[in-house]
């Protein structure tokens, strides 16, 4: 399996950028990005919940089983529309909204059909920061400012601040993005339970998303007793204590 994309500062100013404002962000939305960010669903949830967003969780949408009925009226309808509709125009589309857009992406690709899905667009940047609002933005970066009190100022959402504060960093006219006050609950946040269901994740995949080595991954799954796709962490700590 090839390795997931790393989440440079670039694409997550992209993510950032299609998500918007959009609170929580819904499990369509994650799917388009996904798709335009050529990652998994997994992945842009994971990362979306490290930057504060609130996601939709997806076991929240519709989970129900396809019938054949079903499979076989969304080939068709996949295939007749070819490189019309993205994931999520489908899933609004398909059954009148019945699967949401993650179950849809997950059916079309275990019946590879996924070349007749029409690539979900890239978001058009636009200015949403007045040149004041930019100058004010910077004083307060350069005065060693939080990112709370940057939004509090500019009544805007924390991830809206720290979006704009990567286009600033890319742009070279800030150093670094500024410090978001660490919480009590922040420090002992354990990196595995914010990636959720990691049953299905491969080694390789958990290493990416949470920056530690495949080996670091494995020693935390055997501490830990859990089990990912290709490592079962819960049989090797059994085996060690016997």
């Amino acid at each position: 399996m090839a390795a997931l994309p790393k989440w440079t500062d670039e694409r997550t100013s992209e993510l950032t950028t299609f998500v918007g404002d959009e609170s929580p962000v819904s499990q369509n939305t994650v799917a388009e990005a996904a798709d335009q960010l050529e990652t998994t669903t997994r992945s842009v949830s994971s990362k979306l919940r490290k930057m504060g967003y609130e996601v939709e969780l997806a076991s929240a949408t519709s989970t129900r089983t396809f019938s054949e009925e079903e499979e076989a009226t969304l080939a068709e309808f996949v295939e007749g529309n070819s490189g019309t509709y993205t994931y999520a125009e489908i899933a609004d589309t398909f059954a009148s909204g019945k699967y949401s857009a993650k179950s849809i992406q997950g059916k079309i690709l275990s019946m590879e059909l996924t070349d007749h899905v029409k690539p979900a667009e890239k978001p058009v940047s636009v200015r949403t920061y007045s040149e004041e609002e930019e100058a004010t933005f910077l004083e307060m970066v350069n005065d060693g400012a939080f990112v709370e009190d940057i939004a509090e100022a500019l009544d805007r959402q924390v991830n809206s601040i720290r979006g704009k504060a990567l286009s600033f960093l890319r742009t070279g006219e800030i150093d670094a993005i500024p410090a978001q006050r660490e919480t009590k609950s922040a420090s002992t946040v354990d990196p595995l339970t914010e990636l959720g269901d990691i049953s299905e994740m491969t080694v390789e995949e958990i290493a990416s998303e949470i920056d530690k080595t495949e080996r670091g991954v494995k020693t935390m799954l055997t501490r830990r007793g859990l089990v990912a796709a290709d490592y079962d962490g819960a049989a090797k700590k059994e085996k060690a204590a016997s």
